[in-house]
Formats: structure tokens, sequence, C-alpha cells
């Protein structure tokens, strides 16, 4: 099965976090809190303006993002669990880091 998200809404997959931490403390699942944090697996075609021209949407699919806590719809496709959410939901898209020139 194949989907496409319809409109401004985004098709995400979580990005599981580490199970330890920086100490070394290994995190049981039923303590984690799920990841806000995702990668753009399809995006809809975008949203009407007022003037019904169609709006292109800021993220594309393989975009790495910060999401709300509570944002999205989970769903399950081809046995695997995704969130479905509008594209306002996405707080901002993870860039790669500048590289930063050192002092001469």
């Amino acid at each position: 099965m194949s989907f496409r998200p319809l409109h401004d809404r985004i098709l995400v997959r979580r990005i599981e976090s580490e199970e330890k931490t920086r100490g070394g403390i290994i995190i049981p699942d039923t303590a984690k809190e799920k990841p806000q944090e995702g990668e753009v697996v399809a995006v809809g075609t975008g949203a009407r303006n007022e003037a019904g021209q169609i709006q292109a949407l800021d993220v594309k699919a393989g975009d790495r993002i910060l999401f709300g806590k509570w944002s999205g719809t989970e769903i399950k496709v081809n046995g695997e669990d995704l969130l479905i959410m509008k594209e306002s939901d996405v707080l901002g898209v993870i860039e790669a880091p500048a590289v930063r020139k050192q002092a001469a």
C-alpha cells in the first residue's frame, strides 16, 4: 500500500532516541518519552491561499524535523507506525551544522 498525504499534511517517521544516558544508565521503554524528532516520509501538494492558489510546503521528503509533543495522529502504514500532521505542527527543520572557520 502506498500513502500520499493531502493538502498541507505530512507523513513522519519518528527517530528513536538513545536508550542510555550519557552516564550509562539504561532507560526502560516504560519510562522513555516518545521522540519529538522525525524524518518526513511524504508531503501533500500544499494548502490553498485566499486567492485559491496552491501554496507549496516548506518541508520535503527526507527532511529531519522537530514537532510538538502532542502533534499529529498515529497511523500504521505497511505495518510501520507513522505520524500524520499538518505542516503548522512542525517547529523547525534540523539542518547540518555550519562549519566554523578557525581564526588565523
